[in-house]
């Protein structure tokens, strides 16, 4: 945990607790806020090729999760931490054009 701490410029113990929290809580809402959305565009798992429905459906859960994190971070006091994240996140895929 103390690299973990180090790298990401954490102080204490308390403040990477909910830094995993904002994590586990973003995932779980991002995943159950794409499945009445894939509903509402007309996609359902029994219905739909599985492999379509599958991948929409992750690729949906992805700028939904982008989203919740910096929310959730917010919410929780750990907005700048989040926002430097996704911007590096965003910089990796090579989206960086979105952020200028």
């Amino acid at each position: 945990m103390k690299k973990l701490k180090q790298r990401w410029g954490i102080d204490s113990n308390l403040q990477l607790a909910v830094i995993f929290l904002v994590f586990a809580i973003t995932g779980s809402t991002a995943t159950k806020l794409a499945a009445p959305v894939t509903t509402f565009i007309g996609l359902d798992s029994e219905t739909t090729n599985a492999w379509i429905y599958w991948t929409f459906r992750i690729l949906l859960i992805f700028p939904i999760y982008q989203v919740l994190l910096v929310a959730f971070g917010w919410l929780f006091g750990q907005f700048q931490f989040f926002w430097n994240f996704e911007k590096k996140m965003i910089n990796r895929l090579g989206l960086g054009f979105l952020l200028k």
